[in-house]
């Protein structure tokens, strides 16, 4: 047990460290004629330090994202893209990320990682409060609801594995190794999305039938690329860093790259994405 949690404080220490000065673009995004376009940026964050892992409500015009304080603390805030207004949901001692509306949209589920070296998958009522725990006897890095008794999880460990977990037994089955931390919720089916690294650059995005716990797989990412986010109408849009691509698999084998009318200058860095459920707003992590 001893050796466990000198494990975790290690590993937890070093992905905190490794977090880096990170801003919040938000985009218009449309589809004209079969290729997407985006327009339009706005750096919503816009203060020194680490703003990243967005994720919007399928609502309402809200984004959500985890933000470094003046001690480097990670809380959840929220932007409302149509009043302009951010808000400050945790302000704890603790460390709040990738936060994530349930399927009841009650709660923020989020990664909290505490300074004992825990690394416990949490939630917090949607306007602020107190927080439950879901799992604790796992390393929870990333996680994504199928609905609202089953969850797809990255735990950290040597090597990442995907597991399946549902809620109402704790029955927690293993189902890929080697994953990347890219796990979302297919719009429209009962899939989940993750990336499998194979050897070298020739990583895949893959399906998880939720129901069938079947894998298939989608498409190549581009090379050494893990972040993707599914943009309606089944394409998939990610980057090579400066620029983005969007792949549709069902209809195409390559990557073609998104038209930018403005904000081109601005892509640099570039790792995580989020689309709205509207389809109309991109979310892009660049370079401080």
């Amino acid at each position: 047990m001893k050796y466990l949690w000198m494990f975790i404080g290690v590993f937890s220490g070093t992905m905190l460290m490794a977090q880096s000065d990170s801003d919040i673009l938000l985009f218009d995004l449309t589809t004209k004629k079969g290729k997407i376009i985006i327009s339009n940026p706005k750096n919503i964050t816009n203060h020194k330090g680490y703003d990243n892992q967005p994720s919007f409500h399928p609502d309402q015009s809200i984004l959500y994202y985890s933000s470094f304080d003046e001690e480097g603390r990670a809380d959840i805030k929220s932007y409302n893209y149509k009043t302009g207004e951010t808000v400050s949901i945790t302000k704890t001692p603790e460390r709040e990320y990738s936060p994530t509306l349930t399927p009841n949209k009650k709660s923020l589920s989020c990664i909290i990682q505490r300074d004992n070296g825990a690394q416990d998958l949490g939630k917090y009522p949607v306007d602020g409060g107190q927080p439950s725990v879901i799992i604790n006897n796992m390393i929870v890095g990333y996680h994504a609801w199928a609905d609202n008794s089953h969850l797809a999880l990255f735990i950290l460990g040597d090597p990442n594995t995907l597991h399946f977990y549902r809620l109402p037994t704790q029955k927690d089955t293993v189902l890929a190794q080697n994953i990347g931390r890219s796990l979302h919720k297919i719009p429209g089916e009962r899939g989940i999305s993750f990336i499998q690294k194979n050897a070298g650059d020739a990583w895949e995005i893959k399906k998880l039938q939720t129901e069938s716990l079947k894998i298939t797989s989608l498409s190549k990412t581009l090379p050494g690329r893990e972040d993707i986010a599914w943009a309606g109408n089944g394409k998939i849009l990610s980057s090579d860093g400066t620029k983005i691509y969007f792949i549709n698999p069902d209809k195409e084998n390559k990557w073609l790259e998104v038209t930018i009318k403005s904000g081109s200058e601005l892509l640099k860095g570039v790792t995580r994405l989020a689309v709205n459920s509207k389809g109309n707003k991109l979310a892009v992590v660049v370079a401080e």
